[in-house]
């Protein structure tokens, strides 16, 4: 009788793990297989069957203090076995076991999942919604509040980022806006002075991915994805941006963009407190 052994992956199966996401048409950016193992190579599972690397997931501890479960992948020819469910429930289980006590566990699931995840003890908290664009050629307005983003003390990013997401993440952030600058542009706005919001773009197998896209008001949103979405031009671009903030929901209507896919955002313990008006495009699915 065949066993499925749940273990950690090692760094070439991530690069399997990310593949398996192109076919799904997640549409990973170039760098993200690097990017996620280097910010927490435990977060990584995998699942193997009579020695065969089955299906795996993330399950990323910040500091402790915040938990993610994603890049959730069984492979087309094991399903209906069961084996996803018994994955599932692992990582669930081992993540918990990596957190702090009461620590709260967040995902990104597919809409007809909903149901399945609540009874693992996750409840709704909002959608966020894929959009795309075809970005024409040519110039952005230019800007004098929007600077790079190694321009910005790293302090402030952080202490920036903190208040739109549930944990700090440095180890992240610092790999995340260091990208190659062939492949992906980091920019913050500034505004007397202040940081008032910060974006990312990148290269992804099919165009450019803006995450996340961070801001104080829709006129700093605004200024950022132009100058974001520029470096996309004459491509498709995506922004993943969440249906609770409604400034979001008119970005995303004012530019053109077309809605292409979408997750459930769940929370497993309370949801975090942190200022959603300022969330205009999440950073990823795979890590929250």
């Amino acid at each position: 009788m065949s066993q499925l052994a749940i273990r950690q992956m090692t760094r070439p199966e991530v690069d399997v793990l990310v593949s398996w996401a192109k076919a799904e048409g997640w549409n990973p950016g170039l760098n993200d297989a690097g990017i996620f193992w280097n910010n927490d190579p435990e977060a990584f599972i995998a699942a193997e069957l009579n020695g065969k690397l089955v299906g795996g997931g993330t399950i990323t501890s910040y500091a402790g203090e915040y938990g993610f479960m994603g890049f959730f992948i069984v492979r087309p020819e094991f399903r209906g076995r069961g084996l996803g469910n018994e994955i599932w429930y692992a990582r669930r289980d081992r993540l918990i076991e990596r957190l702090n006590p009461g620590a709260t566990i967040g995902m990104d699931g597919v809409f007809n999942m909903q149901s399945y995840y609540a009874k693992g003890g996750f409840a709704f908290s909002h959608r966020n919604l894929r959009y795309r664009t075809e970005v024409a050629l040519g110039m952005a307005p230019d800007d004098k509040r929007i600077v790079p983003l190694a321009l910005v003390p790293f302090e402030d990013l952080l202490a920036y980022d903190r208040t739109c997401f549930p944990a700090p993440r440095e180890t992240f952030l610092r790999q995340w806006i260091a990208q190659p600058h062939d492949q992906s542009l980091a920019l913050g706005f500034q505004r007397n002075g202040e940081l008032a919001g910060y974006g990312v773009v990148r290269k992804c197998g099919e165009g450019c991915k803006i995450g996340p896209l961070f801001a104080n008001d829709a006129e700093a949103a605004e200024a950022l994805y132009q100058r974001l979405s520029a470096f996309a031009a004459g491509g498709p671009l995506f922004l993943d941006a969440p249906e609770n903030n409604p400034d979001a929901m008119a970005l995303v209507e004012r530019h053109g963009m077309e809605e292409v896919f979408g997750c459930a955002r769940m929370y497993l313990g309370p949801a975090p407190d942190i200022r959603h008006e300022r969330i205009y495009g999440v950073t990823t699915f795979e890590l929250g």
